[in-house]
C-alpha cells in the first residue's frame, strides 16, 4: 500500500472529516511524488509501512506486530533514521497547519447560518444575546464593555521547537494546498500552485528543522513582532466590527467603541532566570517594537491618504482642521512638492504632517539613546488627538461614515491600542536578586550590615524607614557588585522608558513573592532611582509592583499575604499613587509542577476567590494576571473555558493572560484563527464580568470540603511519585530530558542551575513537561485524580452524582475534568511502556494504576463510553495521529538505547543530533511541548 493509500485509510477510519482527509491525500501524494522524483522511493515505502505496523500492534493480538516494527527499526542505519525523522516531522508540521485551515473552513460554513437569533457560539454576538435575554439594557450593555480591559501577555517561554523559515514554509505549502480546490482556478493556475507547492516541499526538506544555534533573546523578538505586525495588528479592527455588528444585531444602536484589548510583552524584558535579557537588550527591544510600529503606521498612513481625497472645492472644511494645519506647518513643514500636490485636500495635507512627524522619530532610532529622547516630541496622545481632529472634521464635513468606518478608523483603532509601542514591556526578576541589591545597598549606607539575616517583620519595619527617610542609600562612586549594579541599571532603564514613552512599560513582575518585604524591596530600588518618591507626606510612584505566587504554599497565603502588604501603611501610599490599583500575577507551571494537576487547579482557584474577598473589602481596583502555559500540565487549554470558571469577585473586567510557546504559533499565525481566539476571549470575560463566574464558597461548604479532600489526596499521591528516590533516576533514564536542555529553542536555561547538575528542584516547568509530552504519560496532566477520588467513591458512593452535576453545571469543575480527559486521551501507554522498559518497572506500574483508576472515573462523571465521546473531532484527530505517532516515538527509544551502548565520542554526537530531530518530531506529532 502506497503512503497517501496509508493515509487515506486512517483517516477514513478515525472519521477524520471528508474535506480534511482529500486535504491529507492531497499532501501525501505531493510529498510522495517529490520522493519518487528524488531517487527516495524506498523512504515513502517506510512511511507507508511503519504506520500499519503500528496500527496492527495496536489490536488485542498485537504482540507479533509490535514486535516486527521494533525489529524493523532497530535494523535501520542512524541515515535512514535521520532521512525518516526529518520526512515524518515535516509530515505532522503540515498536518497541524492543514487542521488549522480545516478550522477556519468549518467557522466560515457555520458563518453563513447566523442571524440574529442564531449567534455563533462563543462569539460576541452570543455574549450580547445572552445579556439581552436577561433584561440586560443596550446602556448597561455598553458600561459592561468599558470596563473590559484584557491584556494577552506574549512570552519567549521554550515551548516553540520549530525555526520560523520552517514556519513560513509550511504555511505557504498548506494554504495552497488548501486553494487546490477553489473552482475558479484554471487548469494553468492549478498547475503552477501544484509547481510551488513540489518547491516549496523541496525546499522545506532541504532546510534545518533543529537551529544550528541557541536562540538569541534579539531572536525571540524578532519573532514576537512578526505575530504583532501581522496576524494581531491586521485583527485587532475586526474585533471591533464584530463589537460594533454584534451591539448593532441584538440592540439595533451601534456606539463609540471603547478599547477592549491591549498587549503586552515579556520578551527581551523577562530577566528572571535568564542573563542574557539585559538592560541594553531591553532598550533595545524597545527600539524594535517601536520602530515596528512607526513602519506599520507609515503604510496605514499612506493608504488613507489616498483614500482620504477630500477637496475643500466641494465640501465645508471646518476651520478648527485649518488652523491646526497652520500651527503644522510652523513645526513640520510641508516641501513645495507636497503643498502643490494637496492643495486643496487639506486632509492630505494634515496626514501628511503627521508622517513626516512620525518619519523623524523614525530616522532618529539609529541614533545615540540621548538622539532617540530628545525626538520623542510627539507622543501617542499627540497622534490620537491630530485623527481625532480628522475624524471630527469628517463628520462636519458630512461623511460621518468615512470617520466610523474602513481604513481611516481601522488606523484610530490601532493607534488606540498598540500606541507608539505595540506592547508594552514587562520586567520580571526573582525577589531573591532584590533582596540581595537592597542588602548591599543598606550595608554601603551602613544603615545595616546583614539585612538578609532579618526576620520578616524586622526587614519590613526597616524598610518602611528607609523609605520614609528621602535621603538616598547610595554613596556617590560607590562600588557594588555586578548584580546589584545589573539591578539598578534596570530601574534607572524604566525611568528612561518612560521619558521615551510612558506607555511602553508596563509593570515589575516579582518572581516567587513570599511576604511584604519583597514587595517593599523593590519599592525602595524605585525609590533609589528616582521612580518612587514621598514629597510633603505624598507619594509619587512611576511603577506598578506587581507580586507572583508560585508555589502551592505561596498560593494558600496569597490572600494574607496581599492583606498584610495592603494594610502596610507605607505601600498603602504605594497604591494611593498608582490610582488605587493593584495588579497580582498567579503562577500556574510551577504550582502544578510542585503540588500535581488537581491541587494547583484548586489552589489557583481559592487563591482567587479569596483575593478577590481581600481586594474588594480593601477597597482596592485590581486586575489578576494568569500565568498560563501552552500545556494542560501547565495551565494551558481552551483559555475561554477557563476564564468563564473563574470566580465572579475576583474578575471586574480586567484580566492578562500569557501566550506562549507554540501556543503562540497557532493562535496568531492566521488571522482567521487570531480573530477566532479573541471573540472568545472577549465572550468569557464579558459574561464573567457580568457575574456568571463561580460564587463564593461558603466556609464549611460540601463543595470546599470535597475539593479540598480531592486536592489533597491527589497531592500525596503525585509527590508520593515524584519523592520516591527512584523516581528522579527513572525520570532521567527513560525521557529525553537532558537532551531538551540543550535543544536551542530558546534564550532562557531549562533550569535554574545548581552544582548538583539536573535535578527535579531545578528543573523548570517547561521540561518537566515537555519530558512528559515525550514519552506519551502526559502526567502533570492528570495524574493523582484516581488515587484521590476511587477511596472517596468507595466511602461515599453517593458523591459520584454531585461530581456528575458539577460537571454539567460548574464551569470551573467541567474544565479542569475536559483538560484531564484530554490528556489521558493523548497518554498512550503502549507507547510509554516501551519507555518504561529502560528501567525499572515500579514508577511506571504506580502510574499505569492511577491512570487506569483515574480514566473509569472520568468516564463515569462525564457518562461517556469512551474518553471523549463529547468531543469527537479531537477524539478522531488522536486515534488517527497515534497510527504515525507511535513509530516515532519507537525510533527516539532505539536512539536512546543506541546512545546507552555507544562507545566514542563522535558516534554520541551523532546520536544527540539525532534524538533532537526525534524530541521535533514528537513535538510536532502530539502539537505539544511544555
Amino acid at each position: 500500500m502506497k503512503w497517501k493509500e496509508t493515509i487515506k485509510k486512517y483517516a477514513e477510519r478515525s472519521n477524520i472529516s471528508e474535506s480534511l482527509t482529500k486535504k491529507l491525500t492531497s499532501l501525501t501524494a505531493l510529498l510522495e511524488d517529490y520522493l519518487e522524483h528524488t531517487d527516495k522511493k524506498s523512504l515513502s515505502e517506510l512511511s507507508a509501512e511503519l504506520p500499519q505496523k503500528a496500527a496492527s500492534s495496536f489490536e488485542s493480538n498485537g504482540t507479533k506486530a509490535n514486535r516486527e516494527l521494533s525489529e524493523k527499526i532497530g535494523q535501520l542505519t542512524n541515515d535512514e533514521i535521520r532521512s525518516l525523522l526529518r520526512l515524518t516531522t515535516i509530515f505532522f508540521h503540515l498536518v497541524n497547519s492543514l487542521e488549522q485551515h480545516e478550522i477556519i473552513r468549518i467557522n466560515r460554513e457555520r458563518s453563513k447560518t447566523i442571524d440574529v437569533n442564531n449567534p455563533r457560539p462563543e462569539s460576541i454576538a452570543d455574549a450580547l444575546k445572552y445579556f439581552k435575554q436577561k433584561g440586560m439594557s443596550f446602556e448597561d450593555a455598553l458600561d459592561l464593555f468599558k470596563k473590559l480591559d484584557i491584556q494577552p501577555t506574549v512570552t519567549a517561554h521554550p515551548t516553540e521547537a520549530r525555526r520560523r523559515s520552517i514556519l513560513y514554509k509550511q504555511e505557504s505549502i498548506t494554504s495552497k494546498i488548501d486553494h487546490l480546490d477553489d473552482q475558479n482556478l484554471t487548469p494553468n493556475e492549478k498547475e503552477a500552485y501544484l509547481h510551488q507547492i513540489i518547491n516549496e516541499i523541496a525546499l522545506l526538506i532541504s532546510t534545518d528543522e533543529v537551529r544550528p544555534e541557541r536562540l538569541t533573546v534579539e531572536d525571540e523578538v524578532e519573532n514576537g513582532l512578526y505575530f504583532f505586525s501581522n496576524a494581531i495588528w491586521n485583527t485587532v479592527p475586526r474585533l471591533y466590527d464584530d463589537i460594533r455588528s454584534a451591539f448593532s444585531q441584538q440592540y439595533g444602536k451601534t456606539p463609540d467603541l471603547p478599547i477592549v484589548l491591549k498587549y503586552r510583552s515579556w520578551i527581551g524584558s523577562d530577566r528572571d532566570g535568564n542573563p542574557n535579557v539585559t538592560r541594553d537588550v531591553t532598550w533595545k527591544t524597545l527600539l524594535d517594537h517601536r520602530r515596528v510600529a512607526l513602519k506599520q503606521y507609515m503604510n496605514e498612513l499612506r493608504m488613507v491618504r489616498r483614500y482620504l481625497s477630500v477637496s475643500k472645492n466641494f465640501v465645508n472644511v471646518p476651520e478648527k482642521l485649518l488652523h491646526s494645519l497652520q500651527k503644522d506647518e510652523k513645526e513640520v513643514p510641508l516641501s513645495d512638492q507636497y503643498k502643490r500636490h494637496y492643495k486643496n485636500e487639506p486632509f492630505r495635507q494634515k496626514l501628511t504632517h503627521i508622517m513626516h512627524r512620525l518619519q523623524n522619530m523614525l530616522d532618529a532610532l539609529n541614533g545615540t539613546e540621548q538622539e532617540v529622547l530628545s525626538s520623542a516630541t510627539y507622543s501617542a496622545s499627540d497622534f490620537k488627538k491630530d485623527l481625532d481632529l480628522i475624524a471630527d472634521s469628517l463628520k462636519e464635513a458630512g461623511l460621518e461614515d468615512v470617520a466610523r468606518y474602513g481604513n481611516f478608523n481601522d488606523l484610530r483603532i490601532r493607534v488606540n491600542t498598540f500606541g507608539l509601542h505595540l506592547a508594552a514591556l514587562d520586567i520580571r526578576q526573582h525577589s531573591g536578586r532584590h533582596e540581595s541589591a537592597v542588602s548591599e545597598l543598606l550595608n554601603a549606607a551602613n544603615v545595616h550590615q546583614d539585612y538578609a539575616s532579618l526576620d520578616e517583620q524586622e526587614k519590613v519595619d526597616l524598610l518602611m524607614q528607609e523609605l520614609r527617610n528621602p535621603r538616598p542609600l547610595s554613596p556617590i562612586n560607590a562600588a557594588f557588585s555586578e548584580p546589584t549594579v545589573e539591578i539598578l541599571d534596570v530601574f534607572k532603564l524604566i525611568s528612561t522608558l518612560k521619558q521615551l514613552d510612558p506607555n511602553a512599560f508596563g509593570s515589575y513582575i516579582i518572581s516567587m513573592t513570599h511576604g511584604v518585604s519583597d514587595m517593599l524591596e523593590v519599592v525602595l530600588l524605585a525609590k533609589e532611582t528616582g521612580l518612587w518618591k514621598l514629597q510633603k507626606g505624598q507619594v509619587e510612584s512611576e511603577i506598578d509592583v506587581v507580586p507572583l505566587f508560585e508555589t502551592i504554599e505561596d498560593l494558600d497565603l496569597s490572600a494574607s499575604q496581599m492583606k498584610s502588604i495592603l494594610t502596610n501603611p507605607v505601600y498603602q501610599e504605594q497604591v494611593k499613587a498608582r490610582s488605587n490599583f493593584q495588579e497580582i500575577m498567579l503562577g500556574y507551571s510551577d504550582s502544578n509542577k510542585d503540588g500535581g494537576y488537581w491541587m494547583a487547579n484548586w489552589a489557583l482557584q481559592k487563591a482567587q476567590l479569596e483575593l478577590g474577598e481581600v481586594l474588594r473589602d480593601q477597597n482596592v481596583d485590581f486586575r489578576l494576571f494568569h500565568g498560563r502555559g501552552g500545556s494542560v500540565g501547565r495551565g494551558g487549554g481552551r483559555s475561554n473555558r477557563a476564564i468563564l470558571g473563574l470566580p465572579s469577585i475576583s474578575n471586574n473586567g480586567r484580566i492578562r493572560f500569557t501566550e506562549q510557546g507554540e501556543i503562540i504559533s497557532f493562535r496568531y499565525s492566521l488571522p482567521e484563527i487570531t480573530r477566532r481566539h479573541l471573540e472568545q476571549i472577549v465572550n468569557a470575560v464579558a459574561r464573567v464580568t457580568a457575574g456568571e463566574g463561580q460564587k463564593p464558597i461558603v466556609e464549611g461548604d460540601e463543595t470546599e470540603s470535597i475539593m479540598n479532600r480531592i486536592a489533597s489526596e491527589s497531592m500525596a499521591a503525585y509527590r508520593d511519585l515524584i519523592d520516591d528516590d527512584d523516581f528522579w533516576p527513572w525520570f532521567k533514564t527513560i525521557t529525553p530530558v537532558e537532551h531538551i536542555g540543550n535543544l536551542p529553542i530558546a534564550s532562557r536555561p531549562v533550569s535554574r542551575g545548581g552544582k548538583s547538575g539536573l535535578q527535579f528542584e531545578n528543573l523548570r516547568a517547561i521540561p518537566w513537561v515537555f519530558g512528559w509530552t515525550q514519552v506519551r504519560y502526559n502526567v502533570p496532566g492528570w495524574y493523582g485524580l484516581g488515587a484521590a477520588l476511587k477511596p472517596l467513591l468507595e466511602e461515599k458512593p453517593e458523591i459520584m452524582d454531585l461530581l456528575k452535576k458539577w460537571y454539567r453545571e460548574w464551569s470551573f469543575f467541567g474544565t479542569i475534568v475536559d483538560n484531564a480527559q484530554r490528556e489521558l486521551a493523548r497518554t498512550h501507554m503502549l507507547t510509554s511502556e516501551m519507555y518504561s522498559r529502560r528501567a525499572d518497572q515500579k514508577i511506571h506500574n504506580k502510574i499505569v494504576n492511577d491512570y487506569e483508576q483515574s480514566r473509569q472515573i472520568i468516564l463515569s462523571i462525564t457518562e461517556q463510553d469512551n474518553i471523549l465521546d463529547h468531543r469527537k473531532v479531537i477524539q478522531n484527530s488522536i486515534r488517527f495521529r497515534n497510527n504515525f505517532t507511535y513509530p516515532l516515538n519507537l525510533i527516539q527509544v532505539e536512539l536512546l538505547n543506541r546512545r546507552d551502548r555507544a562507545d566514542s565520542e563522535e558516534e554520541l554526537k551523532e546520536l544527540k543530533q539525532l534524538l533532537f530531530l526525534s524530541i521535533n518530531g514528537v513535538a510536532a506529532a502530539m502539537q505539544s511541548t511544555g
